[in-house]
């Protein structure tokens, strides 16, 4: 299965105000609307993050998500994805190739009750890693005015997003439900649906109102799951 993590910087809007707190902005002020600076990518079990600035960087992203079977991301349903589809369908692109959405921003927030739900104080409490520090605001100012070393730094920041964003996927693997069936898409009969692994503990059974399942937990990721078939079975009612 083909799962890419994957990142973007947008740029601001730009407009004119009257005032620095609790302001309508109105289309008539808006200057310059914001667009997508950059994205960087890593394809799950490859070596190696890319990035793309400028031209054919929309076309690439778009190429990548068609290519993918799921994408891994924070908070990318509510950014990130609406971002990348304003710039497909303003580029007359089209819409790619459907995948299945991880966003580890949700599943954060669903399982557990941490002070802040931000991907550098998660990242940092669970991998002791950081995102990259740098200058704030300015540094996307300084871009958009063409300077090649904040340039340089705006995608080391993106790539570090990338890069800590798939190893909390692989921190977090055995707490992602749904996750993508691993197994349904490469072809095997059985396997956890989450990593794939045929290593497993039976650990009693899982019950719905009328069936009994064997069930399951991986040993590699340490999803919980249930066999494929029922063990026994009671009269509908």
């Amino acid at each position: 299965m083909r799962i890419l993590t994957w990142d973007c910087e947008v740029s601001p809007n730009i407009a004119d105000v009257w005032g620095l707190w609790n302001n309508n902005v109105s289309l008539a002020q808006l200057r310059e609307s914001q667009h997508m600076m950059c994205w960087s990518g890593k394809w799950h079990g490859e070596r190696g993050v890319f990035s793309y600035r400028g031209e054919g960087m929309v076309k690439a992203l778009h190429a990548h998500l068609d290519e993918a079977d799921a994408v891994v991301h924070y908070n990318g349903k509510a950014y990130d994805t609406k971002h990348a589809q304003r710039e497909f369908v303003e580029a007359g692109l089209g819409k790619p190739s459907p995948y299945a959405q991880i966003d580890l921003l949700q599943i954060v927030r669903r399982n557990f009750k941490f002070p802040s739900n931000k991907l550098d104080y998660v990242a940092g409490q669970l991998l002791g890693q950081r995102k990259l520090q740098h200058e704030g605001h300015t540094l996307w100012v300084k871009c958009m005015a063409g300077d090649e070393l904040a340039w340089r730094k705006m995608i080391r920041y993106c790539e570090q997003d990338v890069r800590i964003t798939e190893r909390l996927y692989d921190h977090l693997l055995g707490w992602i439900e749904p996750h993508p069936s691993v197994p349904l898409r490469d072809g095997t009969e059985s396997g956890c649906p989450n990593c794939g692994g045929f290593s497993r503990q039976h650990r009693g059974y899982a019950y719905t109102p009328t069936r009994k399942y064997i069930q399951y937990r991986c040993n590699n990721c340490g999803r919980w799951y249930r066999g494929a078939h029922s063990v026994t079975s009671t009269d509908a009612r």
